[in-house]
């Protein structure tokens, strides 16, 4: 009768660690998002552009971070050249002096981000106008979402969140739309926020189509 138990004993055991060791394995291999949200278009597989622009943030941002504005654009673009998947970035720069020499894609421009930011309508004719006006595949609209020092339960935070929503200029279609923060905790010495804004986007882009 012991005997019996004992090896029924054994034998539940033996399946319990069974069970616990393909807990751990699927765990392991479940694909981890490591960004706060990303969602993908089904129609991003195919989706490979070339030549990418980044909008100015004044544009679209949700939030008053004027003093951030210049600074996130040269840095979400500097991190788009960092990654080497695309043949060519047009900064925000670049791209507002295009705007300030042309008045028709300027009068596009304007159009197409009114209906955009007031309607939730990305015009497919003048997202294609700008294209073929400025040359490239898609372009990138970027929110700062947070840029601070802050206090949280007694802890001095540095954040920096970002949102960004790529396009495809031939369809105005949105093709990827992400979010992301990082809060660097310190004692005395701030953490420099352009540095937390560089390993947001970089990390943000690792999830982009290309």
């Amino acid at each position: 009768m012991t005997r019996n138990l004992f090896i029924k004993f054994m034998f539940i055991l033996f399946i319990l660690t069974i069970i616990a060791c393909a807990g751990l394995n699927l765990s392991q291999l479940a694909p981890r998002n490591g960004l706060r949200f990303s969602q993908l278009s089904p129609d991003a597989k195919n989706f490979h552009p070339q030549r990418v622009a980044v909008f100015p943030i004044a544009i679209w941002n949700h939030k008053e971070y004027s003093d951030s504005r210049g600074v996130v654009e040269q840095i979400v673009a500097g991190s788009l050249v960092e990654k080497k998947w695309f043949a060519d970035i047009m900064d925000t720069e670049s791209l507002n002096k295009q705007i300030e020499a042309n008045e028709e894609l300027r009068k596009i421009m304007t159009d197409y981000l009114s209906k955009l930011r007031m309607l939730t309508f990305s015009d497919s004719d003048l997202s294609r106008q700008i294209g073929e006006l400025t040359k490239i595949d898609a372009f990138l609209l970027v929110s700062v979402d947070d840029w601070e020092y802050t206090v949280v339960n007694e802890k001095k935070l540095a954040k920096v969140g970002l949102t960004m929503e790529l396009y495809d200029v031939s369809t105005g279609k949105l093709m990827w739309k992400a979010g992301h923060a990082i809060s660097e905790e310190y004692l005395f010495i701030e953490p420099e926020l352009p540095k937390i804004a560089h390993d947001v986007a970089l990390k943000m882009i690792t999830y982009m189509p290309h």
